[in-house]
């Protein structure tokens, strides 16, 4: 005899104001995609690293606003849902090569930094769990490699600056600490410069092709090879 399937926990949603009822398993990308929206836009990778779908929300009950990647939240019961198209982020234009590793430099680029009231709601809200509001006190002081450090897992999708009261650019903030760290701070990776010349002269083509072909079928094979491949001293 058959075994009767159990019924799927279903959970009561609600998308810019309307209710739904989706599966409890689903994250909130594909309980959108279940209820019948069509993404075209803030879905990119779809596995937490691009930082494209940086979403607000509320559990009926809770004042609270609260922030996540809509790719790795899984839905609650009675969540309101409202999606952004992008957090607005400040982007100051400079020439990496005439940056100066000073701490004059975030003074000059992101003063507002130094406008932190040390509430730690940008911290709270990154979907990443980062020391946000701890890189941006090493920012605040200069010190640019510690800077860098917490801030390598930095998605950019701005859920820290959507809820700072100082209105800090703490992605952006990042990304300069990062880049001056790479240019400036940290020696040379002789591995990697020749790695960057044999793609500039073509010889990895093969091989750059042979792994999109393999990303657009069997994804389990590709991350074997990651999980399996030599790794440089």
């Amino acid at each position: 005899m058959a075994e009767k399937k159990t019924e799927k926990e279903m959970a009561t949603i609600y998308i810019f104001g309307k209710k739904y009822d989706v599966p409890a398993e689903l994250t909130i990308m594909n309980a959108m995609e279940y209820a019948g929206y069509q993404l075209k836009r803030g879905c990119g990778c779809r596995n937490g690293f691009c930082g494209a779908c940086a979403t607000i929300y509320r559990i009926k009950g809770q004042n609270q606003l609260q922030t996540c990647l809509a790719c790795s939240k899984k839905v609650e019961n009675d969540m309101y849902i409202a999606t952004l198209p992008f957090f607005p982020l400040v982007k100051q234009i400079y020439d990496i090569n005439k940056i100066k590793t000073e701490q004059q430099i975030m003074m000059q680029l992101y003063p507002e930094i130094y406008s932190c009231v040390g509430c730690n709601a940008c911290t709270r809200a990154c979907p990443q769990n980062l020391q946000t509001m701890q890189y941006i006190a090493y920012a605040q002081r200069g010190d640019f490699a510690k800077c860098a450090d917490l801030s390598f897992d930095c998605v950019m999708c701005g859920c820290c600056s959507s809820r700072c009261p100082a209105g800090i650019s703490h992605p952006q903030v990042a990304e300069l600490a990062r880049r001056i760290n790479g240019k400036y701070i940290q020696p040379e990776c002789q591995h990697l410069i020749d790695r960057v010349k044999e793609i500039d002269e073509g010889k990895c083509e093969a091989e750059i092709k042979k792994l999109v072909k393999m990303c657009t079928g069997n994804i389990d094979q590709i991350k074997n090879l990651y999980n399996t491949r030599e790794i440089e001293k």
